[in-house]
Protein backbone atom coordinates (compact mmCIF):
# COMPACT_ATOMS: atom_id res chain seq x y z
CA UNK A 1 0.00 0.00 0.00
CA UNK A 2 1.69 3.31 -1.07
CA UNK A 3 2.11 5.91 1.74
CA UNK A 4 1.18 9.30 1.33
CA UNK A 5 1.75 12.35 4.21
CA UNK A 6 0.16 15.66 3.58
CA UNK A 7 0.92 18.98 5.22
CA UNK A 8 -1.56 22.00 5.79
CA UNK A 9 -4.18 23.58 7.41
CA UNK A 10 -7.46 22.13 8.22
CA UNK A 11 -10.52 24.32 9.30
CA UNK A 12 -14.08 23.93 10.41
CA UNK A 13 -16.87 24.54 7.69
CA UNK A 14 -19.90 26.65 8.68
CA UNK A 15 -22.58 26.48 6.47
CA UNK A 16 -26.16 27.87 6.21
CA UNK A 17 -29.08 25.90 4.16
CA UNK A 18 -28.24 26.46 0.36
CA UNK A 19 -29.96 29.71 -0.40
CA UNK A 20 -30.12 31.33 3.10
CA UNK A 21 -28.12 34.20 4.13
CA UNK A 22 -25.23 34.07 6.64
CA UNK A 23 -27.07 37.00 8.45
CA UNK A 24 -30.10 35.33 8.57
CA UNK A 25 -29.65 32.14 9.15
CA UNK A 26 -30.75 30.21 12.26
CA UNK A 27 -28.75 27.04 11.54
CA UNK A 28 -25.46 25.99 10.15
CA UNK A 29 -24.20 22.38 8.92
CA UNK A 30 -20.92 21.56 10.64
CA UNK A 31 -17.87 20.16 9.33
CA UNK A 32 -14.31 20.36 8.42
CA UNK A 33 -12.16 21.05 5.31
CA UNK A 34 -8.56 22.17 4.21
CA UNK A 35 -7.01 21.27 0.70
CA UNK A 36 -4.05 18.87 2.36
CA UNK A 37 -6.79 16.83 4.89
CA UNK A 38 -9.18 16.84 1.72
CA UNK A 39 -6.50 15.23 -0.33
CA UNK A 40 -5.43 12.82 2.19
CA UNK A 41 -9.34 11.60 3.33
CA UNK A 42 -9.70 10.84 -0.88
CA UNK A 43 -6.31 8.79 -1.30
CA UNK A 44 -7.61 7.30 1.60
CA UNK A 45 -10.79 6.19 0.96
CA UNK A 46 -9.08 5.13 -2.56
CA UNK A 47 -6.34 2.41 -0.75
CA UNK A 48 -3.34 5.19 0.02
CA UNK A 49 -2.11 4.98 3.33
CA UNK A 50 -2.72 8.64 4.60
CA UNK A 51 -0.91 10.90 7.23
CA UNK A 52 -1.83 14.38 7.31
CA UNK A 53 0.77 16.82 9.86
CA UNK A 54 -0.51 19.88 11.26
CA UNK A 55 -0.52 22.01 14.33
CA UNK A 56 -4.12 22.88 16.10
CA UNK A 57 -5.21 24.27 19.53
CA UNK A 58 -5.25 21.75 22.27
CA UNK A 59 -9.14 22.41 22.46
CA UNK A 60 -12.53 20.54 21.38
CA UNK A 61 -12.46 22.18 17.72
CA UNK A 62 -9.41 21.12 17.67
CA UNK A 63 -10.45 17.68 18.44
CA UNK A 64 -12.95 17.86 16.31
CA UNK A 65 -10.56 18.25 13.26
CA UNK A 66 -8.41 15.26 14.40
CA UNK A 67 -11.77 12.87 15.15
CA UNK A 68 -13.05 13.81 11.57
CA UNK A 69 -9.82 12.46 9.60
CA UNK A 70 -9.98 9.53 11.52
CA UNK A 71 -13.11 8.79 10.81
CA UNK A 72 -11.55 8.72 7.37
CA UNK A 73 -8.81 6.63 8.02
CA UNK A 74 -6.52 9.05 7.61
CA UNK A 75 -3.79 9.40 10.46
CA UNK A 76 -3.33 12.56 12.27
CA UNK A 77 0.16 13.75 13.40
CA UNK A 78 -0.51 16.85 14.84
CA UNK A 79 1.46 19.39 17.13
CA UNK A 80 -0.87 20.41 20.12
CA UNK A 81 -0.66 23.86 21.51
CA UNK A 82 -1.68 26.17 23.61
CA UNK A 83 -1.33 29.45 21.46
CA UNK A 84 -3.30 30.03 18.84
CA UNK A 85 -6.94 29.26 17.50
CA UNK A 86 -8.97 26.65 15.18
CA UNK A 87 -9.40 28.24 11.91
CA UNK A 88 -12.85 28.64 10.50
CA UNK A 89 -14.96 29.18 6.83
CA UNK A 90 -18.02 30.53 6.09
CA UNK A 91 -19.55 29.80 3.32
CA UNK A 92 -22.16 30.76 1.66
CA UNK A 93 -23.73 29.25 -1.08
CA UNK A 94 -26.06 30.94 -3.94
CA UNK A 95 -27.32 30.64 -7.59
CA UNK A 96 -26.56 33.07 -10.40
CA UNK A 97 -26.16 35.98 -10.42
CA UNK A 98 -25.26 36.26 -6.96
CA UNK A 99 -23.00 32.63 -6.78
CA UNK A 100 -21.20 31.45 -3.67
CA UNK A 101 -19.30 33.82 -1.45
CA UNK A 102 -16.45 32.38 1.19
CA UNK A 103 -15.47 34.12 4.20
CA UNK A 104 -12.48 33.08 6.16
CA UNK A 105 -11.99 33.52 9.89
CA UNK A 106 -8.51 32.20 10.18
CA UNK A 107 -6.79 35.14 11.90
CA UNK A 108 -4.04 33.87 14.59
CA UNK A 109 -4.72 29.83 13.59
CA UNK A 110 -2.49 27.62 15.82
CA UNK A 111 -0.96 26.18 12.20
CA UNK A 112 0.66 29.97 11.21
CA UNK A 113 3.49 29.27 13.87
CA UNK A 114 4.45 25.89 13.05
CA UNK A 115 8.41 25.38 12.65
CA UNK A 116 10.32 22.79 10.49
CA UNK A 117 11.10 20.47 13.14
CA UNK A 118 7.39 20.32 14.08
CA UNK A 119 6.89 18.75 10.40
CA UNK A 120 9.71 16.67 10.17
CA UNK A 121 9.59 15.50 13.37
CA UNK A 122 6.22 14.45 13.02
CA UNK A 123 6.74 11.12 10.55
CA UNK A 124 9.66 9.07 9.23
CA UNK A 125 9.95 10.46 5.92
CA UNK A 126 12.63 7.77 4.61
CA UNK A 127 9.55 5.10 4.84
CA UNK A 128 7.05 7.74 3.02
CA UNK A 129 6.47 7.19 -0.48
CA UNK A 130 5.31 10.69 -0.98
CA UNK A 131 4.50 14.31 0.53
CA UNK A 132 1.91 16.66 -0.53
CA UNK A 133 1.36 20.78 0.56
CA UNK A 134 -0.56 23.20 -1.65
CA UNK A 135 0.00 26.92 -1.92
CA UNK A 136 -2.23 27.66 0.74
CA UNK A 137 -0.08 26.71 3.31
CA UNK A 138 2.91 29.12 2.92
CA UNK A 139 0.18 32.13 2.00
CA UNK A 140 -0.83 31.57 5.98
CA UNK A 141 2.26 33.17 7.32
CA UNK A 142 5.84 34.46 6.42
CA UNK A 143 7.13 31.35 9.03
CA UNK A 144 4.93 29.29 6.97
CA UNK A 145 6.41 29.94 3.88
CA UNK A 146 10.19 28.37 5.50
CA UNK A 147 8.52 25.71 6.54
CA UNK A 148 6.92 24.32 3.41
CA UNK A 149 10.20 25.03 1.69
CA UNK A 150 12.14 22.94 4.25
CA UNK A 151 9.83 20.39 4.58
CA UNK A 152 9.54 19.63 0.60
CA UNK A 153 13.13 19.82 0.35
CA UNK A 154 13.88 16.95 3.33
CA UNK A 155 11.56 15.06 1.73
CA UNK A 156 12.77 15.21 -1.47
CA UNK A 157 16.10 14.31 0.34
CA UNK A 158 14.80 11.08 1.90
CA UNK A 159 13.49 9.82 -1.33
CA UNK A 160 9.47 10.92 -0.89
CA UNK A 161 8.09 12.03 -4.15
CA UNK A 162 7.39 15.48 -3.50
CA UNK A 163 3.79 17.31 -4.52
CA UNK A 164 2.92 20.83 -4.87
CA UNK A 165 -0.35 22.16 -5.74
CA UNK A 166 -0.33 25.83 -6.49
CA UNK A 167 -3.94 25.98 -5.80
CA UNK A 168 -4.08 29.95 -5.42
CA UNK A 169 -6.30 31.91 -3.21
CA UNK A 170 -6.44 35.59 -3.95
CA UNK A 171 -8.07 36.35 -0.02
CA UNK A 172 -4.59 34.87 0.98
CA UNK A 173 -2.30 36.52 -0.79
CA UNK A 174 -1.80 38.88 -4.34
CA UNK A 175 -0.57 36.97 -7.10
CA UNK A 176 2.83 38.51 -7.37
CA UNK A 177 3.75 37.42 -3.56
CA UNK A 178 2.30 33.75 -4.64
CA UNK A 179 4.39 34.13 -7.65
CA UNK A 180 7.52 35.31 -5.59
CA UNK A 181 7.15 32.30 -3.19
CA UNK A 182 5.58 29.55 -5.08
CA UNK A 183 7.37 29.34 -8.52
CA UNK A 184 10.96 27.95 -6.47
CA UNK A 185 9.00 25.83 -4.77
CA UNK A 186 7.13 24.65 -8.66
CA UNK A 187 10.56 24.19 -9.91
CA UNK A 188 12.18 21.53 -7.30
CA UNK A 189 9.19 19.29 -6.71
CA UNK A 190 9.09 15.88 -8.58
CA UNK A 191 4.33 16.37 -9.16
CA UNK A 192 3.34 19.97 -9.84
CA UNK A 193 -0.29 20.48 -10.13
CA UNK A 194 -1.66 24.00 -11.49
CA UNK A 195 -4.78 25.24 -12.43
CA UNK A 196 -4.95 26.97 -16.00
CA UNK A 197 -6.52 30.12 -14.49
CA UNK A 198 -3.37 29.71 -11.92
CA UNK A 199 -0.79 29.69 -14.26
CA UNK A 200 -2.02 32.60 -16.19
CA UNK A 201 -2.74 34.75 -13.25
CA UNK A 202 0.17 33.90 -10.78
CA UNK A 203 2.63 32.63 -13.20
CA UNK A 204 2.17 35.03 -15.58
CA UNK A 205 2.17 32.29 -18.68
CA UNK A 206 0.48 32.95 -22.37
CA UNK A 207 -0.30 30.90 -24.70
CA UNK A 208 -2.39 27.96 -24.99
CA UNK A 209 -2.87 25.28 -22.05
CA UNK A 210 -0.53 22.82 -24.21
CA UNK A 211 1.69 25.68 -24.53
CA UNK A 212 1.53 26.26 -20.99
CA UNK A 213 1.98 22.96 -19.33
CA UNK A 214 5.06 22.29 -22.33
CA UNK A 215 7.16 25.37 -20.99
CA UNK A 216 6.35 24.80 -16.85
CA UNK A 217 7.20 20.99 -17.51
CA UNK A 218 10.93 22.59 -19.28
CA UNK A 219 11.30 24.65 -15.94
CA UNK A 220 13.41 22.24 -13.51
CA UNK A 221 12.84 18.22 -13.73
CA UNK A 222 9.44 17.20 -12.57
CA UNK A 223 8.46 13.79 -13.01
CA UNK A 224 4.88 15.60 -13.88
CA UNK A 225 3.50 18.77 -14.28
CA UNK A 226 -0.56 18.39 -14.59
CA UNK A 227 -2.40 21.13 -15.86
CA UNK A 228 -5.76 21.44 -14.23
CA UNK A 229 -8.77 22.85 -16.78
CA UNK A 230 -11.65 22.73 -15.25
CA UNK A 231 -14.41 21.95 -17.81
CA UNK A 232 -12.11 20.87 -19.59
CA UNK A 233 -10.65 18.29 -18.57
CA UNK A 234 -6.95 17.91 -17.31
CA UNK A 235 -3.34 17.97 -19.50
CA UNK A 236 0.04 16.22 -17.94
CA UNK A 237 3.33 16.68 -19.67
CA UNK A 238 5.56 13.39 -18.22
CA UNK A 239 9.43 13.69 -17.63
CA UNK A 240 9.72 11.94 -21.50
CA UNK A 241 7.89 15.07 -22.67
CA UNK A 242 4.61 12.75 -23.69
CA UNK A 243 1.32 14.76 -23.25
CA UNK A 244 -1.59 13.38 -21.61
CA UNK A 245 -4.63 15.55 -22.33
CA UNK A 246 -7.62 14.21 -19.78
CA UNK A 247 -11.44 14.98 -20.72
CA UNK A 248 -13.63 16.03 -17.62
CA UNK A 249 -15.97 13.20 -16.49
CA UNK A 250 -19.54 14.75 -16.43
CA UNK A 251 -21.43 14.90 -13.16
CA UNK A 252 -24.97 16.65 -12.31
CA UNK A 253 -23.38 18.96 -9.27
CA UNK A 254 -24.60 19.07 -5.72
CA UNK A 255 -21.43 20.95 -4.08
CA UNK A 256 -18.52 21.85 -6.23
CA UNK A 257 -16.08 22.61 -3.52
CA UNK A 258 -13.48 20.40 -2.65
CA UNK A 259 -13.43 18.87 -6.47
CA UNK A 260 -9.74 19.88 -7.03
CA UNK A 261 -8.56 18.69 -4.23
CA UNK A 262 -10.75 14.61 -4.84
CA UNK A 263 -8.70 15.04 -8.49
CA UNK A 264 -4.96 15.43 -6.57
CA UNK A 265 -6.01 12.89 -3.83
CA UNK A 266 -7.64 10.28 -6.82
CA UNK A 267 -4.25 11.15 -9.59
CA UNK A 268 -2.20 9.89 -6.74
CA UNK A 269 -3.85 7.40 -5.76
CA UNK A 270 -3.37 5.77 -9.01
CA UNK A 271 -0.21 7.19 -9.67
CA UNK A 272 1.67 6.34 -6.55
CA UNK A 273 0.42 2.78 -7.68
CA UNK A 274 2.16 2.11 -11.03
CA UNK A 275 3.50 5.46 -12.03
CA UNK A 276 1.21 5.90 -14.92
CA UNK A 277 0.06 9.50 -15.62
CA UNK A 278 -2.50 9.16 -18.43
CA UNK A 279 -4.17 6.09 -15.76
CA UNK A 280 -3.56 8.58 -12.80
CA UNK A 281 -5.30 11.52 -14.85
CA UNK A 282 -8.23 9.36 -15.90
CA UNK A 283 -8.28 8.18 -12.39
CA UNK A 284 -8.11 11.81 -10.49
CA UNK A 285 -11.24 12.97 -13.30
CA UNK A 286 -13.43 10.17 -12.08
CA UNK A 287 -12.60 11.10 -8.19
CA UNK A 288 -13.80 14.66 -8.90
CA UNK A 289 -17.04 13.78 -10.79
CA UNK A 290 -17.76 11.73 -7.94
CA UNK A 291 -16.84 14.31 -5.73
CA UNK A 292 -19.11 16.91 -7.26
CA UNK A 293 -22.40 14.45 -6.34
CA UNK A 294 -21.43 14.86 -2.66
CA UNK A 295 -22.19 17.90 -0.09
CA UNK A 296 -19.02 18.88 1.54
CA UNK A 297 -15.16 19.15 0.50
CA UNK A 298 -14.27 15.40 1.43
CA UNK A 299 -14.64 12.81 -1.39
CA UNK A 300 -16.14 9.86 0.45
CA UNK A 301 -15.76 7.36 -2.42
CA UNK A 302 -14.86 4.12 -3.03
CA UNK A 303 -12.57 1.91 -5.65
CA UNK A 304 -15.46 0.16 -7.01
CA UNK A 305 -17.35 3.65 -7.68
CA UNK A 306 -14.31 4.82 -9.39
CA UNK A 307 -13.52 1.76 -11.80
CA UNK A 308 -17.55 2.03 -12.27
CA UNK A 309 -17.17 5.71 -13.36
CA UNK A 310 -13.81 4.77 -15.63
CA UNK A 311 -15.99 1.99 -17.15
CA UNK A 312 -19.21 4.07 -17.98
CA UNK A 313 -21.32 2.05 -15.60
CA UNK A 314 -22.02 4.90 -12.71
CA UNK A 315 -25.42 6.27 -12.20
CA UNK A 316 -28.61 5.10 -12.21
CA UNK A 317 -29.93 3.64 -8.94
CA UNK A 318 -28.52 0.65 -6.93
CA UNK A 319 -30.75 -1.63 -5.51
Amino acid sequence: MPTLVTFGETMLRLAPPTGERIETATQLDFKTAGAESNVAIAASNLGVDSTWISKLPDSPLGRRVTRELRSHGVEPAVTWTEDGRQGAYYIERGGDPRGTNVIYDRTDAAIRTTTTEEVTGAVDLETTDAVYTSGITPALSSRLRETTASFLEQAGRAGATTVFDLNYRSKLWSPSEARSCCTSLLESVDVAVIAARDARTVLDRTGSDEEIVRELASTGDPAVVVLTRGADGAMAVDRDGRLHDQPAVAAETTDPIGTGDAFVGGFLASYLDDRDVASALAYGSATAALKRTIDGDLAIVTPEEVRAVLENDGGGITR
